[in-house]
């Protein structure tokens, strides 16, 4: 069989499929479906400083071949993360996990991501400057290359673990907020996150979402998102974190030959809870058709003409 193992920021994955945050809990809800140690690692629940109920209902609406949610970072606030839901995440989860943490200001941040850095647990800290579910946080930061540069220095400046920002695709130009946060210091980029999306419902001819908007997820966006992961990944020198809209082992692949190093997978496991395991499980049978020994081999190996 061939190697899935890859390095991402220094530290070695069993393979490169990371269920994406905010769509995996922290990860002990999972556990009681299959053992989630076969993941390479996976993102757990959007942290901020203070506790967040998030956005009123309804949160989610269909559409085709995606979904929109409006959640709204709900979460416990990060001082009951460290001391209730990471004990229990260590109870089922034996590797190091990503934190995924959003803040409304530079300070805030800081704060949430200095304090997740002492937990021996998490091996990474994914910057969230892309949510686009909340007012004055989030995404305001990732649309700005300054702003975006700014929140990097500020967690370099108290953490020691890598630090990789999750960048938002509701802009002009991806690559100068990618080159702006590596630039900045940042270990890693990962992207994209959702797309912003509305629907209206025709009876009462307003908003599904009670938030007006939300972010779009799904197969659909996944065009959008390789476009992008390749156009970062050929002009940072940092490794990238590929998502959107992948469902499949060979999505995967198609990820990794434009540039990423590992995938996230987010809307997925809201359909099918097991799809993680799954493309696990896919992933040396679609190595074996296509002649490939090492999945780190691919990486970037997209041919141009």
């Amino acid at each position: 069989m061939g190697s899935l193992r890859v390095n991402l920021c220094g530290i070695s994955l069993d393979n490169p499929v990371i269920p994406a945050s905010g769509t995996f809990g922290y990860g002990y809800e999972f556990a009681e479906l299959y053992d989630i140690n076969c993941l390479g690692t996976f993102s757990f629940k959007g942290t901020t400083r203070e506790p967040r109920f998030g956005n009123p209902t309804p949160r989610i609406a269909e559409c085709t071949a995606g979904m929109i949610n409006a959640v709204g970072l709900q979460n416990p606030g990060v001082e009951k993360v460290i001391s209730e839901e990471l004990p229990k995440l260590k109870a089922c989860f034996r590797k190091p996990v990503m934190a995924n943490v959003s803040g409304f200001s530079v300070d805030d941040y800081a704060y949430t991501c200095e304090k997740l850095d002492k937990e021996d647990q998490v091996g990474w800290l994914e910057v969230n400057v892309s949510c686009p579910n909340v007012h004055g946080g989030g995404m305001s930061f990732g649309t700005s290359p300054e702003a975006a540069a700014q929140v990097t220095r500020a967690v370099k400046a108290v953490t020691r673990k890598p630090v990789i920002l999750k960048l938002s695709p509701n802009v002009t130009d991806i690559v100068s907020v990618a080159k702006a946060c590596e630039d900045a210091g940042a270990d890693g980029i990962s992207l994209i996150n959702t797309l912003l999306g509305m629907r209206i419902d025709l009876r009462t001819r307003k908003p599904v979402i009670a938030n007006t908007m939300g972010g779009f997820s799904g197969p659909a966006i996944f065009p959008v998102a390789l476009r992008m992961v390749y156009q970062v990944a050929n002009a940072v020198k940092i490794p990238v974190v590929g998502m959107g809209g992948v469902s499949s082992a060979q999505d995967v692949m198609e990820m990794m030959l434009a540039g990423a190093t590992a995938v996230e997978i987010g809307a997925a496991n809201l359909v099918n809870p097991y799809i993680c395991r799954d493309i696990i499980r896919d992933l040396p049978e679609v190595m074996e058709i296509y002649h490939i020994n090492r999945l780190e081999e691919i990486i970037g190996g997209v041919k141009n003409g």
